[in-house]
């Protein structure tokens, strides 16, 4: 069964650091485009940030370039988002996604449709 599991979320103050991991099984993870999402309580889900399949090409949002690195294990089958200098607008459910049939100029205009999502793991900032 194809799955996305986060880890690695937790409760941090502002400045602070943290490494977000997700761990995909079931399919060929070196194969899909991956990325982050996260979602802020009562707002809708956002960018954050992807790769693409050999980790040499990277697109984050505005609001987390130079602060967030991803990056990706295909022999482990990992992907990861290092998080630095947090701010309290941080604070969300992150989510790992996953994509086969997109494009990489999908995933910088935004209209990509990722079709691999996992459960999500919350990340708290607090101020």
């Amino acid at each position: 069964q194809a799955q996305l599991a986060e880890s690695g979320g937790g409760l941090v103050q502002a400045g602070d650091s943290l490494k977000l991991s997700c761990t995909a099984s079931g399919f060929q993870f070196s194969r899909y485009y991956a990325g982050w999402l996260r979602q802020a309580p009562g707002k809708e889900r956002e960018f954050v940030a992807a790769i693409n399949l050999y980790g040499g090409s990277t697109h984050y949002a505005d609001s987390v370039r130079g602060r967030f690195t991803i990056s990706r294990d295909n022999v482990n089958n990992r992907l990861y988002l290092e998080m630095n200098h947090l701010e309290p607008e941080d604070t969300a459910i992150y989510y790992c996604v996953a994509d086969l049939d997109g494009t990489w100029g999908e995933v910088v205009r935004g209209a990509i449709r990722w079709d691999r999502r996992g459960q999500g793991t919350q990340v708290t900032v607090s101020s």
